[in-house]
């Protein structure tokens, strides 16, 4: 069951004349959990619920979903707002650096094109790719083929080389006026975190170094059809280097999209971004407002 057939049965559950009785928010709190709502998270969010439908005394099923839509918006942009203005779109003459994290196969490589794309024709900014991932040399290869496809530099070393090496060859690079934007692809093994955490500060130092006046934005990339596995991704990473925002891909009709809210009460972690196809311009930023009506099938 994807989002369109969780939104379905959400649109359905609320499609009653009855008044509201206390078992419909108890049905209501077990749907959410389906939908990769954390059980928790459910448990509260139909608490606040309910407490402000008595309230507000609305008692119809449907001024009941539209009040959810409205709490759930207020999650989402309280994670935005706890982590004040992280963004690069706009160009002030300082370089900026975007790290892009995430296990193998979420879609990294993609994303880190898609960005370049994206900021480029929407913002004018001169974006420079770095390879870090030297762990896949198809990583290092595809990163090249985008390079091409885009018209973006790409700074790359040999399979099994330092991470770190590459990111300050593009802080090299860019410092020299060919860029004001990085945006880095890094490894996504994740079966020894140890290696994990200390590759991530390599890359931190070399970063905090090199461009003082920059600005520095990790966001962690996420397929969406994991569903609650991407909280805990987020937990290791978030663990490993403070995470700026999520990067969510491979948001079609497979995925339910409630992990989205444990995010941001959890981890306070905001999304930034949704992806839903292949193409360059399959991104957009994410819009509180329209997911939380989507998610409860107002959209």
């Amino acid at each position: 069951m994807g989002i369109a057939g969780f939104r379905e049965r959400l649109k359905n559950f609320f499609v009653r004349r009855d008044p509201v009785q206390e078992e419909f928010f108890d049905d209501l709190s077990d749907l959410l959990v389906e939908g990769d709502f954390g059980a928790a998270e459910s448990y509260n969010t139909v608490e606040k619920l309910r407490e402000r439908c008595k309230k507000e005394k609305v008692s119809d099923p449907e001024g009941v979903r539209r009040v959810l839509a409205a709490l759930l918006e207020d999650m989402l942009t309280r994670s935005v707002s706890s982590r004040p203005d992280t963004e690069v779109l706009s160009s002030d003459g300082r370089p900026s650096l975007i790290l892009l994290l995430g296990i193998n196969g979420v879609g990294k490589t993609t994303t880190a094109a898609k960005l370049a794309a994206l900021y480029r024709e929407r913002n004018n900014r001169k974006p420079i790719l770095a390879a870090a991932d030297t762990f896949r040399a198809a990583a290092i290869d595809q990163l090249k083929i985008h390079g091409e496809r885009l018209g973006v530099r790409v700074v790359a070393h040999k399979q099994g080389g330092d991470p770190a090496a590459v990111v300050y060859d593009a802080l090299e690079s860019a410092l020299a006026g060919a860029g004001d934007l990085i945006i880095a692809d890094t490894a996504g093994r994740m079966h020894t975190k140890t290696a994990l955490v200390e590759e991530l500060k390599k890359i931190d130092r070399v970063v905090e170094t090199k461009m003082a006046d920059g600005r520095y934005i990790k966001w962690l990339v996420l397929d969406a059809t994991t569903g609650r596995n991407a909280l805990a991704q987020a937990e290791i990473f978030h663990e490993a280097v403070t995470l700026d925002g999520i990067i969510l891909t491979k948001f079609d009709s497979t995925a339910r999209g409630g992990v989205v809210f444990s995010l941001a009460e959890v981890l306070k972690l905001p999304l930034r971004y949704v992806c839903d196809g292949e193409k360059y311009d399959d991104i957009r930023p994410f819009d509180p407002s329209a997911y939380a009506r989507e998610f409860v099938g107002l959209g």
